[in-house]
């Protein structure tokens, strides 16, 4: 190892792989052994010898990937894709490991930001500036070159979109992920090379999974939705739907059962949560 290398953990596991030179693998197993991640790779050490992952070949880091009932199994394991392979790697702190990978992979790295793109569903006339990355538990930080620090709390974002855009006169793959800043809904564009926005999006994916709009909201209750999201308060919401104060009541009381609201105070003050803010958004665009 070189003076310029630093080891950032290294951990018993088990590993498999699933994808070999593009072909899938579905009579594979899994192995134990040692998982060795420094700022420069990954080693992969077992009975039949090492496999070494260079992190400037890791093309994205995802989640399940179930090729037969013996990997379905494990719960707790990642997949690391790189070149035309594909590996799963698990062990008792995954988590922590995947953090680890995600910071060698990003911290320091410079992107390109645009923010907010959105903000309240209005576009906004920002321009696209240079970022450095640092990646810490539950948060994604950006130092703009104006010397601005965006934050993204991960729990805090409700959708990550992929998608091409033109930056700076070229075609660039650009990362949209909606969060809350200062109690606005907001939408972040991130964009750089290709590695950095697959992994940046593993990084926010963490929450928006978790904040998932799946769930089944009557009429009136979608309605109540989109006038918080809308900027109504939450006292008058009532005479905005021309609702019944009670029934109002009841209904945020059903939403924050539900994860969709949190409440503020007392006196039914309540605010949009992720999952909140992606049903709303999803329901005004079915409007």
């Amino acid at each position: 190892m070189s003076k310029s290398e630093q080891k950032l953990a290294d951990v018993t596991g088990q590993f498999t792989q699933v994808v070999r030179d593009g072909r899938k693998l579905s009579d594979t197993s899994w192995s134990n052994g040692r998982i060795v991640l420094s700022n420069k790779r990954m080693v992969i050490v077992g009975n039949e010898g090492k496999e070494t992952v260079p992190l400037s070949k890791v093309q994205s880091i995802r989640g399940r990937y179930d090729v037969n009932q013996a990997i379905a199994k494990v719960s707790n394991y990642i997949s690391i894709n790189y070149g035309q392979n594909v590996y799963l790697i698990s062990m008792e702190e995954v988590d922590t490991f995947e953090l680890e990978l995600q910071k060698a992979i990003l911290d320091g790295e410079i992107v390109l930001i645009k923010h907010p793109a959105v903000k309240g569903g209005v576009v906004q006339d920002s321009s696209w500036q240079k970022a450095r990355v640092k990646i810490n538990p539950g948060l994604a930080n950006f130092a703009v070159e104006d010397g601005k620090l965006v934050q993204i709390e991960v729990d805090d974002v409700g959708t990550v979109e992929s998608d091409e855009r033109t930056v700076h006169s070229s075609e660039r793959p650009v990362i949209e992920a909606e969060h809350t800043e200062e109690g606005s809904s907001v939408q972040t564009y991130l964009s750089g090379s290709a590695q950095n926005c697959a992994i940046l999006k593993s990084v926010l994916d963490r929450g928006a999974e978790k904040n998932a709009s799946q769930i089944d909201l009557s009429g009136k209750e979608e309605e109540v939705l989109m006038a918080i999201y809308s900027g109504v308060s939450p006292f008058e919401v009532p005479e905005f739907l021309d609702m019944d104060i009670d029934r109002v009541e009841e209904i945020y009381e059903r939403l924050i059962e539900l994860d969709v609201l949190e409440e503020v105070r007392i006196r039914r003050e309540v605010a949009l949560k992720p999952r909140g803010r992606n049903i709303a958004s999803e329901a005004m665009n079915h409007k």
